[in-house]
């Protein structure tokens, strides 16, 4: 069956060598398509069909760089995770850069990315049978206006909101910022760019966070043709996994949209345990997740309390970058 076969075979930078979270980080990092290299063309989702059982059948593909020429390629059948994927299996295999492109080959298919296209072949005769196109989504909540009443963070203008945040020179916000404002329950818009790490994997790779009140981190990672773990992009850390991995390309614009309600307190004693959705490049990722017993979530700033808390964006050694940051506090 052609889809299963095909389905094996998918499934300004700056230097720096430091320990992040226990993991090696010692290549470069690109916040920036244009430098980005020769491998960055390469990386990114495709969408075609593919005949199976003498029918057409949808397939998404995700194709991640590991470094040194190596690639990673991931099959979805139904189409993209979160735009018809049917969250059953994938397909995972590794790839090399060649002088005809990047190259996957099992079980008797050969897949070739080049010029923005896959190619797949039956290696048997060297017949093309499919030619996946590279899209580039966009999240529906990119550059969300706030709504009335909300508190604007952050609009590109300055740190006036973040003290001791610093912005780049073109306007984006640097890891590293807390709210001057406290937040109860409320509702957070955030957009951020994950920097291009070929190099590094796991937490070494365009870590960050959002902190809810300082207090329950929703993960920042490159977890882009990742499982979706809880400890990968969108995941509440160590607490729950994203109900699917909406993690786009690196150094693609995405968002985080969080509806959070306070923990409840009667005195020094919690009655009702906090609990938070999240939507993720427009997908909701958690619904009406409850944080157990109210306990903060790995190096929170902030410890379990009654009292409100701010906006936090962690700094883990990556040059994660944000903009369009806003508030809508709800009443309760």
């Amino acid at each position: 069956m052609l889809i299963r076969s095909f389905g094996r075979c998918f499934v300004a930078a700056s230097l720096s060598l430091a320990f992040v979270g226990g993991n090696l980080v010692a290549g470069p990092a690109y916040t920036d398509q244009e430098s980005a290299g020769e491998d960055y063309k390469y990386v990114g989702e495709y969408v075609g069909t593919i005949e199976s059982e003498g029918q057409q059948q949808k397939i998404g593909v995700q194709v991640q760089a590991l470094g040194a020429g190596k690639f990673l390629g991931v099959g979805y059948v139904g189409g993209l995770p979160g735009e018809g994927w049917n969250k059953e299996e994938t397909r995972r295999v590794e790839g090399m850069k060649t002088d005809e492109g990047v190259v996957f080959e099992l079980e008797g298919v050969r897949s070739v990315v080049k010029d923005n296209v896959i190619s797949v072949y039956l290696v048997d005769g060297n017949r093309r049978i499919a030619e996946i196109q590279k899209v580039e989504r966009q999240s529906p909540t990119l550059g969300a206006k706030p709504p009335e009443g909300a508190v604007v963070l952050f609009d590109g203008k300055n740190v006036d909101h973040f003290p001791g945040a610093k912005m780049t020179d073109d306007g984006l916000l640097m890891a590293g910022a807390t709210s001057k404002e406290k937040f109860g329950s409320h509702k957070v818009h955030v957009e951020f760019l994950l920097p291009f790490m070929p190099e590094d994997s796991g937490q070494a790779r365009g870590n960050s966070g959002l902190y809810l009140q300082g207090r329950y981190e929703v993960q920042m990672l490159d977890s882009f043709a990742l499982t979706g773990e809880n400890n990968e992009c969108g995941g509440v850390y160590t607490i729950a996994k994203p109900d699917v991995n909406m993690c786009f390309p690196p150094l693609i614009w995405q968002t985080f949209d969080v509806e959070f309600h306070a923990a409840k307190y009667d005195g020094d004693k919690l009655v009702e345990e906090p609990w938070m959705t999240v939507k993720h490049n427009g997908v909701v990722i958690h619904d009406k997740l409850k944080l157990p017993k109210g306990e903060p979530t790995r190096a929170a700033p902030v410890a379990a309390g009654p009292e409100p808390g701010p906006v936090y964006l962690q700094d883990h050694g990556n040059p994660v970058r944000y903009r369009n940051i806003w508030v809508q506090p709800i009443e309760e």
